[in-house]
């Protein structure tokens, strides 16, 4: 903190990292609020030209870089001007032009803390453009700490005490509120630099990891790897999921390779700081609720609307929003998508769901992921679910796609494991045996991998703009 002082860092002035997980990530966001600054953790999966849109789009003077992304820098400053000052954290010899993390600490004295809290923004999270432009969702202090407690207060969350391991990456929320809900509640930080199903084994085995947060494809990776098979997982008692829905396959394949760990699941998206509800591990011993997102979390309001923002009766698919502590206090720079978003104070967050008389929330898609077939809408996830209890499916993603006949129809990326290769017929037969034979995938590609974002989510939209090129509108 004393060192960014001294380069300039005012209050509310943005820093930035671009990082694998390290223990100088997390001294990062300690010492920038308390620098008086606001964190700007940079997407690892980008390239120099997005990262220099976000460095230029919220005007960060000051860029802290590891050995994994030094080659970038150039590229990044070319397109960047707005960047001052490059820190390099890594462990080699500093590069020309750039200033060392640990001559940076042994240069300057400790200075006070700036007291940044309530609704100081403490961060600027871009969104991983799933769904459109990246913006800069702005959480303040106040945010992070309603939601970290709020998710603490269910009991389920994080063993008392307990040593969390980092292996998603720490440039994303999903990890970030792990990080924060870590520190308030007390315990033990265990960071390895990136996920791999062999280091997060080690890493539980060796330090006696207690609680993990993972994305559905990193658990699926996790409990089939062969490599991972013989480590010794039972200190692990909490694993955290979300970022996106999980198969009912790998979370029963999770269960029986983890089986002293309970199963909490996170609802929610940055702009909820992130957690708008928990599927709490009493929850994922009833079938119907595990295909549920749970409750709301104790900080959060959540209900189901129309078109119209007008509350719908239970069981009606609506667009879920929230509302609470929790909420963003905006977009970066944008007030009329901030506006849109948070219009009646509620977060209107681009899922559509629906909600059962016990008030548990059922995730049915993102909004714009529905496919209307024939004039029937089909929800992919439902679809997607279907799919990978086949034994041969690996992953998959399940996408409308334009047909002369149909409008759209419904088409299956589907992934195999290894030596397989399921034809599309026997997919198709496999759903029609598990849901309504009109949500069955009419045409299915196999591939060796999906497109993946830094924070763990499939791509749909990568994935569909191979099929609507060609097409004056995304939908038909």
């Amino acid at each position: 903190a004393g060192a960014l002082q001294a380069l300039g860092v005012g209050p509310g002035d943005r820093v930035a990292m671009l990082s694998l997980n390290s223990d100088r990530f997390h001294e990062y966001l300690f010492a920038v609020p308390w620098a008086g600054g606001v964190v700007t953790p940079v997407n690892i999966r980008w390239s120099p030209a997005e990262i220099a849109f976000s460095l230029e789009d919220a005007q960060v003077a000051i860029l802290v870089v590891d050995d994994a992304f030094v080659p970038a820098v150039p590229a990044i400053r070319a397109e960047a001007p707005v960047l001052r000052t490059v820190v390099y954290s890594g462990d080699g010899e500093v590069p020309e032009g750039m200033l060392g993390f640990e001559a940076l600490l042994a240069g300057h004295e400790p200075v006070p803390d700036a007291r940044r809290g309530r609704d100081d923004p403490y961060g600027i999270y871009y969104t991983g453009g799933t769904t459109g432009t990246p913006k800069g969702v702005v959480l303040s202090h106040a945010n992070l700490l309603a939601s970290a407690l709020g998710s603490a207060a269910s009991g389920d969350f994080m063993t008392p005490g307990g040593r969390l391991l980092h292996a998603a990456p720490m440039f994303h929320l999903a990890d970030g509120a792990s990080w924060v809900a870590r520190n308030v509640t007390g315990g033990t930080h265990v960071i390895v630099p990136m996920f791999t199903p062999a280091g997060v084994a080690a890493a539980i085995a060796a330090h006696e990891v207690t609680d993990v947060l993972l994305v559905p494809t990193m658990i699926q990776m996790l409990v089939d790897a062969p490599e991972a098979a013989d480590a010794d997982l039972t200190s692990l008692r909490h694993l955290l999921y979300g970022a996106s829905p999980i198969s009912e396959a790998v979370l029963e394949r999770a269960a029986k390779r983890l089986p002293a760990a309970e199963f909490t699941q996170a609802y929610g998206m940055t702009e909820l700081s992130p957690v708008a509800t928990l599927l709490r591990p009493s929850d994922h011993g009833v079938d119907r609720l595990r295909r549920s997102a749970g409750r709301a979390a104790p900080h959060a309001e959540v209900r189901i609307v129309d078109e119209d923002d007008e509350e719908v009766p239970y069981g009606t698919v609506g667009e879920i929003v929230s509302r609470g502590p929790h909420v963003m206090l905006g977009y970066w720079n944008r007030p009329e998508e901030t506006a849109s978003a948070l219009r009646g104070g509620w977060m209107h967050t681009g899922d559509g769901g629906r909600m059962d008389d016990e008030g548990y929330v059922y995730v049915v898609d993102r909004i714009k992921d529905m496919i209307v077939s024939g004039g029937e809408n089909v929800y992919s996830v439902e679809v997607e679910n279907a799919l990978a209890k086949h034994p041969d499916v690996a992953s998959c993603a399940v996408i409308g796609v334009p047909d002369d006949e149909w409008g759209e129809r419904v088409h299956a990326v589907v992934v195999p494991v290894a030596g397989a290769a399921p034809s599309a017929d026997e997919l198709r037969e496999h759903v029609k045996g598990l849901i309504a034979g009109y949500k069955a995938p009419r045409t299915v590609e196999l591939r060796d991998a999906l497109p993946i974002s830094g924070a763990g989510k499939i791509l749909k939209r990568d994935l569909r703009a191979e099929h609507w090129a060609a097409a004056d509108r995304a939908v038909s």
